[in-house]
């Protein structure tokens, strides 16, 4: 079997709309239809009636974002309202802060040493 690419993350929520805009808003990133583009990789935001409003486990998947800047992200993020779980701060990999989405799901921002 040879080896996969992976193509793409499902996020299912109950406002669909809320949460693309967010994504669209925070990370700017190329549409078509209904897929956000995050490099090769979309991001799909799907309207689902079986799942609560807010994540109750969100730190079971985490979004990652490699970043070229991270500390012109974090400024960024911080004009746009965003909510930290944890402000940027530098590590012995780069520089790390994670967010919150209005789902509650966690979402870092990565700049790599």
């Amino acid at each position: 079997m040879s080896a996969q690419s992976f193509a793409g993350i499902l996020l299912g929520t109950a406002d669909a709309e809320r949460l693309r805009e967010w994504y669209v808003k925070v990370f700017n990133p190329r549409t078509e239809g209904p897929a956000l583009f995050f490099g090769d990789v979309a991001l799909f935001c799907d309207q689902r009636d079986d799942v609560a409003e807010k994540n109750s486990e969100a730190g079971r998947h985490i979004l990652n974002f490699n970043v070229e800047n991270a500390a012109e992200t974090a400024e960024r993020l911080n004009e746009l309202g965003v909510t930290w779980l944890s402000e940027l701060s530098e590590n012995d990999h780069g520089w790390i802060g994670t967010l919150i989405d209005p789902d509650g799901n966690y979402v870092q921002i990565m700049q790599q040493k």
